[in-house]
């Protein structure tokens, strides 16, 4: 084998690899309305959506292929793999950081929701495989959960979520 050949195999096709292993951020929010088998959605304004909490039922999808190395596309136009840990809502504004707790178990998982779903009724909520694995449900396919939403949009159009005061403390 050729000194070039070993560079290319050693060297350019892991790096290719884990290039594109890495997750964009979106630039802005989207909160334009759609429509999905003649249901149409419209997501909720930002400044709603950073007092949001939700409780019901939650759910994992795996838009991968090929064992997880072909990756999906998420409503962003972002790849999700099953080894990511994202989810998808149908009316809170994308891109946004949730916290998602397991309401059978107490495990939470904080994660970024970027793209729409699920589209069954009675569900709240898609995460992917690994965190339907953290939360400990992927056995089970369905978990009841509460979603609180932590912050909308990324970089600099991110806004963040007021903060609960608990109980008397003054800081």
């Amino acid at each position: 084998m050729t000194s070039l050949v070993r560079v290319l195999i050693c060297g350019l096709l892991p790096a290719l690899f884990l290039a594109s292993c890495g997750t964009p951020s979106y630039s802005g929010v989207q909160t334009r309305g759609y429509q999905i088998r003649g249901q149409h959605y419209q997501p909720i304004p930002v400044d709603q959506a950073l007092h949001y909490q939700e409780e019901g039922i939650a759910s994992w999808y795996d838009e991968s292929r090929f064992f997880g190395f072909i990756r999906g596309n998420t409503s962003l136009g972002e790849k999700v793999g099953r080894f990511d840990i994202s989810g998808a809502h149908k009316t809170l504004p994308i891109p946004c950081r949730v916290k998602v707790t397991n309401l059978a178990n107490g495990r939470s998982l904080k994660m970024r929701l970027n793209d729409r779903g699920p589209f069954i009724p009675g569900r709240i909520i898609d995460v992917t495989p690994r965190a339907a694995s953290k939360l400990g449900f992927k056995e089970q396919g369905l978990t009841r959960v509460r979603v609180e939403v932590l912050s909308v949009g990324d970089g600099k159009y991110q806004r963040k979520a007021p903060r609960k005061k608990r109980g008397w403390w003054p800081f």
